[in-house]
């Protein structure tokens, strides 16, 4: 693979060159810092250009369109990454090598129209459509508690912590949503493109060259944006004494989360380290919580942990049987404890990265993965795959142990069936 990173005052654009795929991958990322009143507004936006443009007002005209240029995909998602949050626009088509010459820009000008020419007038969304995207997203809202994984994290990161960005629900809140109307949606959208900072992600067999000339030529922003600063949260202190909330609901399974906070971490911890903690703890079927909580002890459906590094965080979330709650908390705690006092042997760590060598591996056999790859490295701060491969394998026992002593159990989110009631308490 060949990379390129072409600097612009308005935009970076990143070029990825490989013979691999068929297809051409375009990713256009805005982000800014993050802020609660915004992330309704960009979920309900990413939406609304996505349903129609001028040139496309209808559904029908989007799909016979979209057929003609064999099927190109379009998609956008909204995602919060420490301290920003990112509007995702994807674009996937074929290369015009395998349909006919010229689609490549045919494809770009497609996905041009959405982003800069939007079903709009006099600087308000045309309303049909704006309504349809916005009953959609107030659905979503309406019944996230009845997504009950999801609901649980979200009400254990407030719990952690409410004023603290990871504590912002990525989906955004439906009393913002109320306040959103046709204009002051347009609004927020120049807003997006005269102030975000923007990266372009490109992947295919193409020539760099002439992808930088087409953006220049029809990627229609020019404003000087500031450099962006770290998306890593500073580390807070864990409380005193942990904090426990269960929340009663009219369901079979309970949810159990641990939400951890974590000392700072040093650049190897955070990118390498944390990763084999994290896998010999909860990171698979032959992982401490998987063996000994679910598997000894019959105490949970399933368990996993994961690490949250732009946000310092550790989380453990396991499906358990309100009656086991007691017991599967003492023995996550202790598995926490044991981890600490190395009690764990090589053969884990060499078995963790046995694994991350080879996820290393599967990365690149993905247009997405591989872009993805590139963010992390562009917003994060990794290393490229092949430093990262080597990295891993530099990973001791005692590098483990020392990460080990860095994370603490904050607080305890119990979903299970009722009322809500709050305690402050070491269990």
């Amino acid at each position: 693979m060949e990379y390129q990173k072409y600097e612009n005052v308005a935009y970076n654009l990143h070029t990825i060159k490989t013979d691999k795929f068929k297809t051409i991958t375009v990713k256009i990322n805005f982000k800014r810092k993050l802020n609660k009143k915004d992330i309704t507004y960009r979920n309900l936006l990413s939406d609304v250009l996505l349903e129609s443009s001028l040139k496309y007002p209808s559904r029908r005209e989007l799909e016979i369109k979209t057929e003609d240029l064999y099927n190109l995909l379009l998609k956008a998602n909204t995602y919060t990454s420490g301290n920003y949050m990112v509007l995702s626009f994807d674009c996937i088509f074929l290369n015009e090598a395998y349909t006919e010459k010229g689609m490549l820009k045919e494809s770009l000008e497609f996905l041009m129209e959405f982003l800069f020419h939007p079903n709009a007038n006099n600087k308000s969304f045309e309303k049909n459509n704006f309504m349809i995207s916005k009953n959609a997203l107030k659905e979503e809202l309406e019944t996230l508690e009845d997504s009950y994984g999801r609901y649980a994290m979200y009400r254990l990161l407030e719990e952690m912590d409410e004023k603290a960005p990871f504590s912002i629900r990525s989906v955004g809140y439906l009393e913002d949503l109320e306040e959103i109307n046709e204009a002051n949606l347009y609004s927020y959208y120049e807003s997006v493109l005269n102030s975000d900072l923007i990266d372009i992600f490109v992947i295919g067999n193409i020539d760099s060259e002439k992808i930088k000339d087409l953006f220049k030529e029809m990627f229609l922003i020019n404003t000087m944006k500031k450099k962006t600063e770290s998306h890593y949260l500073e580390p807070v202190k864990p409380k005193r004494k942990i904090k426990t909330i269960k929340e009663k609901k009219d369901i079979n399974q309970s949810h159990l989360l641990i939400g951890c906070k974590l000392d700072a971490l040093t650049d190897i911890e955070r990118k390498y380290v944390m990763n084999v903690y994290n896998f010999i703890l909860g990171g698979g079927t032959d992982s401490k919580l998987f063996q000994n909580v679910r598997e000894k002890n019959s105490l949970c459906y399933s368990i996993h942990s994961t690490f949250q590094p732009t946000s310092n965080l550790l989380i453990i979330k396991a499906g358990i049987d309100a009656s086991s709650y007691k017991k599967a908390v003492s023995l996550i705690k202790k598995e926490l404890t044991n981890m600490e006092k190395g009690d764990f042997e090589e053969s884990d760590i060499e078995k963790a990265k046995i694994t991350y060598l080879s996820a290393f591996d599967e990365l690149e056999d993905s247009p997405g993965s591989i872009i993805s790859s590139y963010v992390s490295c562009e917003y994060l701060g990794y290393d490229n795959l092949e430093e990262r491969k080597n990295k891993i394998t530099e990973v001791t026992k005692k590098m483990v142990v020392d990460v080990a002593k860095k994370v603490h159990a904050d607080t305890i989110y119990l979903l299970e069936g009722g009322t809500i009631h709050e305690t402050n308490e070491n269990e």
